[in-house]
């Protein structure tokens, strides 16, 4: 393993009705680990899907999907771009993409960390 190796967390907010596509996204890019949890939330327009920039309102908390998988540093710019591509239909709900820093990584059951902790086991 490299010692130096960063990691990053990429989280994926998205409406519910792309899991698909953010499933098969993530499979077609070679990540074998994502969690997903469900979220209920709303961007700028506060819940609605047109948007009126400076109007105050209530927002509406729409039921969204988190999706968090954490990779090496220096392949987020690579998927970033992919999974954009794949979840863009150009209308309000696309979704966000947050990315952060990982100081360690530890897979409990054996104590690896590291790369080590996020590829599957070698019998």
């Amino acid at each position: 393993m490299e010692a130096n190796m960063k990691f990053s967390r990429v989280e994926i907010v998205t409406d519910n009705a792309k899991l698909e596509t953010l499933l098969s996204a993530v499979g077609q890019y070679g990540i074998s680990g994502i969690t997903v949890y469900q979220v209920l939330g709303c961007g700028v327009q506060y819940g609605s899907k047109e948007y009126e920039g400076g109007t105050k309102e209530t927002p509406t908390l729409l039921p969204k999907q988190v999706a968090m998988v954490v990779m090496p540093t220096d392949q987020v710019d690579a998927f970033l771009k992919f999974v954009s591509e794949e979840l863009y239909t150009g209308h309000i709900g696309d979704g966000k993409i947050f990315v952060s820093d990982i100081q360690e990584i530890m897979r409990v059951r054996t104590g690896e960390v590291g790369i080590e902790a996020l590829e599957p086991q070698k019998h």
